[in-house]
């Protein structure tokens, strides 16, 4: 019965295109690459990552080092997500690159050598699609590609156009189109036409459909916006370099939504899979929309109501509130989904104060489980259940589904989110969670409710290095790292601190902890007091 409610939401080319995807043994064609394309504008300099080589021959991927010699390219001492980057090769456009030429150039001639068209990690269609997008940004950034590279990029176009991911779809296909379009670019011919043809036809599709009006990416996570945000300025590079036209509407609002999903530190929020260290910083996301002659988005106002995604933005005197009255993501696509309905994030005086756990895992296992369920988050659970069935790595049973949205200025100048969420109705009595948020410029109150009333807890975690002390059962103290304080008091059931962990990259995590408070007789308030 999961597995049913899982599948029933998916879109039929998911289900036969998964079929079509394993049954299909296309062979790759090793013909002579494409004449290369008179361009007729200039690449702009895109954002970099950090470096991700750390020798010639030597990497660190997500936290965790690796040695060619070692491992080779598809060796079983590493997880699919690091070899996967393996193929990616990030570091070729990274800060720093230019420095790294040798590196980089030898590397490519290593990896045509060591990995046969078709076969093995690197010829999956999401990693070639990556490859294939920074081999040809390294050549326009003024690397000239060697004739065997240029050959095995034509392969690897051959190859990608016959593995589209229409199984996936979300970013995975985005990434596909986006590949074919830089290679149809860059070479010249009727081959080249049909991959830019095939990756326009995509994009045209997908565009107005995974960029909501409000400007957020439809699949809800705050790193994957960031993604999507730099593929949509890398596709504006491209076209005027190519001289043609640019997706260029679509830009202006993206930043607005990723300026006011990020705190005052300048890193995004953690709602869904969400980590540091994947996607460019925004800082350099918005550096680079300003190169294009995009303008750096505002600052964000007091009150921030993304209807379509549905976060919310609060700030008032020290304090920005960001807050998940979102659903988990397209129905058919809820990969990178947490159950963290009515979670919340909470900065004071530039400082993470109350987070959410974040990401440190892909793949399957108990931890990326944790990762993903309702407790590693702010919000409240019930029964110990997650308010959406997560499970199995990248998959959602029954959602949560969220209702009754408001966010609000109140007459006396205080800010207010409310929303309720029916992701616990398959439980006994079919109770219904529902959170209110006031946010002033002294304070913070944050009211749950669980009705009918059931066994629940409403869980704060903290960002590491906040010190908690207690003054009684129901109330104490939080010091922050810069000495300020924060009174907190709770109306419920007697409060317990709990070690928790914070995950805020990939292979890293850090020790926290989470004040835990009990509803009593279906309800609880957390008042947070810094006046």
């Amino acid at each position: 019965m999961r597995l049913w409610r899982t599948v029933r939401h998916l879109k039929p080319v998911q289900v036969y295109g998964r079929a079509w995807f394993r049954l299909a043994r296309p062979k790759p064609d090793l013909s002579p690459a494409p004449a290369l394309r008179v361009l007729a504008g200039c690449w702009v300099s895109p954002a970099a990552r950090p470096p991700s080589m750390t020798g010639p021959r030597a990497f660190r991927f997500l936290n965790v080092d690796g040695a060619q010699d070692e491992i080779g390219w598809d060796g079983p001492e590493r997880e699919k997500l690091w070899r996967y980057n393996q193929h990616y090769f990030d570091d070729l456009n990274a800060e720093g690159a230019a420095n790294r030429v040798q590196w980089h150039r030898a590397l490519i001639e290593e990896w045509i050598g060591a990995n046969p068209p078709g076969q093995g990690t690197g010829w999956e269609p999401y990693p070639t699609s990556l490859r294939i997008v920074n081999w040809i940004k390294w050549a326009l950034a003024g690397n000239p590609l060697s004739a065997e590279a240029r050959w095995s990029l034509a392969v690897q176009a051959r190859w990608l156009i016959r593995r589209l991911e229409w199984h996936l779809l979300g970013n995975h296909l985005f990434a596909n189109a986006k590949a074919l379009l830089f290679a149809g670019s860059v070479f010249a011919g009727p081959e080249a036409e049909r991959w830019l043809a095939r990756g326009e036809a995509i994009l045209a599709r997908q565009m107005p459909e995974q960029i909501l009006p409000d400007g957020g990416h439809f699949e809800l996570s705050t790193m994957y916006h960031a993604l999507a945000l730099e593929d949509m300025l890398d596709l504006v590079n491209l076209a005027r370099t190519r001289g043609g036209t640019a997706p260029e509407l679509a830009v202006s609002g993206m930043l607005r939504w990723l300026a006011a999903m990020c705190h005052p530190d300048g890193q995004i929020a953690f709602f869904n899979d969400a980590a540091f260290g994947v996607a460019p910083v925004p800082a350099a996301l918005i550096a680079y929309a300003e190169r294009l002659g995009f303008s750096a988005p505002a600052e964000p106002g007091p009150l921030t109501w993304h209807e379509d995604t549905g976060y919310a933005r609060l700030a008032a005197g020290p304090a920005v509130l960001l807050a998940d009255l979102a659903r988990i993501g397209p129905e058919y696509l809820p990969g990178h989904a947490h159950a963290d309905t009515l979670s919340f994030e909470l900065s004071l005086y530039g400082q993470r104060v109350i987070v959410n756990g974040g990401t440190s895992v892909y793949g399957y296992g108990p931890e990326r489980s944790r990762q993903r369920g309702t407790a590693a988050h702010s919000t409240a659970t019930v029964a110990g259940a997650d308010s959406s069935e997560v499970w199995g790595g990248f998959r959602v049973a029954r959602r949560a589904y969220p209702f009754d949205l408001r966010v609000t200025e109140d007459p006396d100048g205080a800010l207010s989110a409310t929303g309720a969420h029916d992701g616990y109705r398959r439980l006994p009595g079919a109770p219904v969670h529902r959170r209110d948020w006031r946010l002033t410029a002294r304070g913070l109150s944050v009211s749950d409710s669980v009705n009918p009333a059931a066994s629940a807890e409403a869980r704060y975690l903290l960002a590491p290095g906040i010190q908690v002390e207690t003054t009684g059962v129901r109330e104490g103290t939080l010091s922050l790292h810069d000495g300020e304080s924060i009174r907190w008091r709770a109306d419920g059931g007697p409060v317990r601190i709990e070690p928790a962990r914070w995950h805020h990259a990939f292979g890293q995590s850090q020790d926290t902890q989470c004040l835990v408070l009990p509803l009593a007789d279906g309800a609880s308030r957390m008042t947070f007091d810094w006046s």
